[in-house]
């Protein structure tokens, strides 16, 4: 087995990062963008497309279809048919291309708080409303609302919902069970479920997610599912991804908007990168994720024995700590600004996330372990200083 670097940290100040446009002395540990070197063999496959030297239009080859199918049915054990793929720049063009195609204007869409927060802007900015199913949030553990759910879906004005599966922010892989109820209740009230499954790929180590379009014939007949490498091999700046939609019908709504929206043309980059990745990424991802795992338990024991005021929802996905501020008083804009103002810590307002998302942080771990120990020794300096104002 190789043995890839992720302790060495690398500078990506003055080189466009949006997580980086901060002040000196600043730690950004905020938005979902890793700060490891991509895989070598990814930048090997990038090298070798850049010495070409030639940067015309792009086609989609038959590689990268096999590619995303292979990867799928290796690591997911789930077998994708070529025509159902469709390339596309990103997840969150998908999702705002998708609503604007099948919705009309102030019909609801459904999410499930505390969600990713780009959910709503895809929801708002296309003249749709939010219709929020938050989460039950009892003993540190999160649950789906099922009575709230059908209630929400069961209105004629929602047609549309977005599931997030692996959950961001709080790192919740959705069991078979959970996915199959929401599968049968949206297809019972004509509700299409996009499912956004980008962190698919960052679990614990020997812990498996489900795709949604897997677990039963009516996941599959209702599903637009959105994946893509930039989350898992650090590629989101190259503009790459794909929509699987088993259902054709709805999938050539789903090809029809990608394309009237014109996100559905790669640049030079974007399908040699993930034909690298799902090809021959797999060992860098395995050793990614067990360093990502080892980060967890460090910020697990440190909050426990050095911060214990706040506390630290379990997780099996993503490398995104969801941290309960617990006894804390106060909003999590409140505690987030004034951490960043006292210590330098760029994190994430758990209020960002929607409706029971106030009381919480959200930290990106996704860094060398010199980075971590400096954010969390940050951490711990800005909860006391704010425990501490007279």
């Amino acid at each position: 087995m190789k043995h890839y670097d992720f302790d060495t940290p690398v500078s990506r100040r003055g080189t466009d990062s949006y997580k980086w446009a901060v002040g000196d002395g600043e730690l950004p540990m905020w938005v979902a963008d890793m700060d490891f070197l991509a895989a070598p063999e990814v930048i090997e496959a990038l090298q070798k497309r850049l010495d070409h030297g030639i940067f015309g239009y792009a086609d989609i080859p038959d590689e990268w279809y096999d590619a995303y199918i292979g990867w799928w049915d290796r690591r997911h054990g789930f077998r994708m048919e070529k025509d159902g793929l469709i390339f596309c720049t990103g997840v969150i063009p998908a999702i705002s291309s998708a609503v604007r195609k099948l919705t009309t204007p102030n019909e609801n869409v459904l999410i499930q708080s505390p969600v990713y927060n780009i959910f709503y802007n895809s929801i708002l900015n296309n003249g749709c409303r939010v219709s929020e199913s938050p989460l039950i949030y009892e003993g540190g553990s999160y649950s789906v609302d099922f009575a709230d759910l059908e209630r929400k879906l069961a209105d004629p004005q929602t047609t549309l919902m977005i599931l997030c599966n692996p959950h961001n922010p709080i790192g919740k892989i959705w069991d078979r069970g959970t996915l199959f109820k929401i599968g049968e209740l949206a297809q019972k009230h004509h509700v299409t479920v996009i499912s956004d499954e980008i962190h698919c790929d960052l679990t614990e180590p020997g812990t498996e997610y489900i795709p949604f379009a897997s677990v039963s014939e009516a996941c599959r007949e209702v599903s637009v599912t959105c994946i893509a490498p930039t989350k898992a091999f650090n590629l989101a700046g190259l503009q790459t991804a794909a929509v699987y939609v088993p259902n054709p019908v709805l999938r050539h709504k789903i090809w029809r908007a990608l394309n009237t929206d014109e996100v559905a043309e790669p640049n030079a980059f974007a399908t040699a990168a993930a034909i690298a990745a799902f090809n021959r990424g797999g060992d860098w991802l395995d050793e990614l994720r067990a360093y990502l795992w080892k980060n967890r338990h460090r910020a697990a024991e440190f909050l426990a024995s050095e911060i214990p005021a706040i506390r630290l929802v379990p997780g099996e996905a993503t490398y995104l700590l969801w941290i309960d501020l617990g006894s804390l008083r106060g909003n999590s804009r409140e505690v987030a600004d004034f951490i960043r103002r006292e210590t330098g810590l760029y994190l994430s307002a758990g209020a960002a996330y929607g409706a029971g998302g106030d009381h919480f942080l959200r930290l990106n771990i996704a860094c060398p372990r010199s980075t971590l120990e400096d954010g969390l020794s940050r951490l711990k300096a800005g909860i006391e200083a704010w425990s501490n104002r007279s």
